[in-house]
């Protein structure tokens, strides 16, 4: 079959891959957002599928909005059989989706009706998921509600952070899309619609998000770090007043309690934090304008003493 692809984020990269290797499908074109300024020079970065179709040729476009009459005459032009879509970044309408002669389908890091929207991985991880999976749908106007067409289900490791998870779900992204795509082929792909009575919606992040809650139990802060790892990261306020992002891994002891956000005791090694129901100790972090560092190198000759609060904004 003939394929547009339109992706940006790399989870969607295994995905892409995939096709081009698939002696049965044939990727017409490849869509995927503008350039974005990075670092502090504000360079502009390619994303790695727009990496990728150049290395192969593949043709490529980065229309400001999917939505332009551009965009969609150059989508039509290329006649395609079924449009692609992992992580774009931009919601298609209805003049996109009559386009193919199939179907246009996405894949969503969630078990859908599960998650619909901007961050399923980090959520999966922050309510405790024993599993979650990627899902092939059909796409519909609406956010992620279209009909079900395969899914497959990934348990969540007890110490997951939000970028293995990530990295496992892109892996499992080519074997359930080269499936959905042999079943479109053949004509007798599934399609199932969704309970919309048992959806949930996450949106998307930003960096204030991030902000450790001292007052919440310590297992759930710890799931937060990891869940948050690497993007958007979790961070607290030193005594200080120097904001600090935390890493994983972090300890918890459920039967330590105080008064939420204060230092309990300080190690060489290790700072062991009150929360709202237990404390959490952590020892790798990075502070605001400095590299990620041990908690050992950051202490040295600075005196944060037990009784001190984190998480107050100077």
């Amino acid at each position: 079959m003939k394929i547009i692809f339109l992706g940006t984020g790399e989870i969607g990269l295994p995905s892409l891959k995939a096709i081009y290797d698939s002696s049965d499908h044939h990727i017409i074109s490849v869509f995927t957002q503008p350039d974005k300024p990075f670092g502090r020079k504000g360079e502009l970065k390619p994303s790695e599928i727009k990496k990728f179709a150049q290395s192969k040729n593949i043709p490529i476009y980065q229309p400001e909005k999917i939505r332009e009459q551009e965009a969609i005459d150059q989508l039509s032009l290329g006649n395609p059989d079924v449009l692609v879509v992992v992580a774009y970044g931009q919601i298609l309408p209805e003049a996109v989706l009559r386009i193919p002669k199939i179907a246009c389908i996405n894949l969503h890091a969630s078990l859908l009706p599960l998650y619909r929207g901007a961050s399923p991985i980090q959520a999966a991880i922050l309510n405790g998921d024993e599993q979650t999976g990627l899902t092939s749908m059909y796409i519909a106007e609406g956010l992620d509600d279209g009909d079900l067409l395969k899914s497959k289900e990934l348990i969540i490791d007890q110490d997951e952070t939000g970028g293995s998870l990530h990295d496992r779900l892109a892996a499992l992204g080519p074997e359930l899309l080269i499936e959905s795509l042999n079943l479109l082929s053949t004509g007798q792909a599934p399609r199932e619609e969704q309970d919309h009575d048992q959806a949930t919606h996450v949106s998307k992040l930003s960096r204030s998000d991030g902000e450790i809650d001292w007052s919440k139990s310590a297992e759930s802060i710890e799931r937060k770090i990891r869940a948050f790892d690497p993007w958007p990261g979790t961070f607290t306020y030193f005594p200080d007043g120097t904001p600090v992002k935390i890493f994983p891994p972090v300890s918890i002891e459920k039967n330590r309690d105080g008064e939420p956000g204060v230092i309990i005791s300080t190690q060489s090694d290790h700072v062991t934090v009150s929360c709202g129901v237990g404390a959490m100790s952590f020892s790798s972090i990075q502070p605001a304008g400095r590299k990620k560092m041990s908690l050992s190198s950051y202490m040295a000759g600075k005196n944060i003493e037990p009784g001190a609060f984190l998480g107050i904004k100077k």
